[in-house]
């Protein structure tokens, strides 16, 4: 069996590396409108080949999508039109909007969406890694309008990439995520901004930048031309939960600006309780 990857980035890399390692699959197509992108995982050797989507659908029983977003919404009703037993598996990170689209699709029933919990502040080829799946959460967004065996062999490789299994609507996905890992990247592109804008006028301050720093702040390296997509497609709860967020910026703020810090005290104590959470 061939599968072909749309996208040979960081995640369509890393499902390439281990599917190829485990030897579920014959050949690797690789499809991505940037040509380096195709030569550097030629180099790297987790696709076999390069093809247009007409030809990994002539070619191939699997394709999997790890474009971003938008990217997938645009092209998708096209590509659900010429599949005949094909499977395509959506691995995206926003979902109500592109199930909505495809709702009445005639070959709704051959696509599967599906968002791995997984990932690196690192894009493109080179940031493929073995073993960025293991363990981690696959989540499966309405998988009951989903053909049976199109859902097995989904499945098959959610197992061969050894990640845990959950099952959500979108929504309840789209506002989950929002909450877990949108707002981590829009507050570590705001920390980014705060201190570099700071740099300008205080130089060496990096200097001082320890572990704390670079672990909040590590998110900031993640690709704009990934991250943008996300956030328009999540609009509406990313709003949401940004609005929350500030909203407890301004406590913390509002508490120290007053000298009150018994309530400073109290916020901070309160936040600990995500301990019970992340252990």
């Amino acid at each position: 069996m061939n599968i072909a990857i749309l996208g040979v980035g960081l995640i369509g890399g890393s499902v390439a590396i281990q599917l190829k390692d485990t030897q579920f699959c014959d050949l690797v197509y690789g499809i991505d409108r940037n040509e380096d992108n195709l030569n550097k995982a030629l180099k790297i050797g987790f696709i076999d080949k390069k093809a247009t989507l007409t030809e990994a659908l002539a070619a191939c029983k699997v394709i999997i999508l790890t474009a971003p977003v938008d990217a997938i919404y645009s092209m998708l009703p096209d590509l659900l039109d010429q599949v005949t037993d094909q499977v395509v598996i959506d691995m995206g990170s926003t979902k109500q909007n592109i199930l909505k689209l495809i709702e009445d699709h005639p070959n709704r029933g051959r696509y599967i969406a599906a968002h791995p919990m997984a990932g690196t502040e690192y894009s493109g080829p080179e940031a493929a890694l073995k073993d960025l799946f293991k363990g981690k959460m696959m989540v499966y967004v309405a998988a009951t309008q989903t053909d049976e065996d199109a859902f097995d062999l989904a499945d098959s490789i959610t197992e061969r990439l050894e990640m845990r299994t959950s099952f959500m609507g979108a929504h309840e996905h789209d506002m989950h995520t929002a909450y877990v890992s949108h707002i981590s990247h829009l507050t570590s592109f705001a920390l980014a901004l705060t201190v570099l804008e700071k740099e300008k006028s205080q130089g060496r301050i990096f200097e001082l930048a320890g572990s704390g720093f670079e672990s909040t702040v590590r998110l900031a390296k993640s690709s704009p031309d990934m991250w943008t997509p996300i956030f328009k497609q999540n609009r509406e709860n990313v709003l949401e939960v940004l609005e929350e967020h500030i909203k407890q910026l301004t406590n913390l703020h509002t508490a120290l600006a007053d000298e009150n810090y018994e309530e400073l005290h109290r916020l901070i104590k309160k936040s600990n309780k995500i301990k019970r959470i992340l252990k």
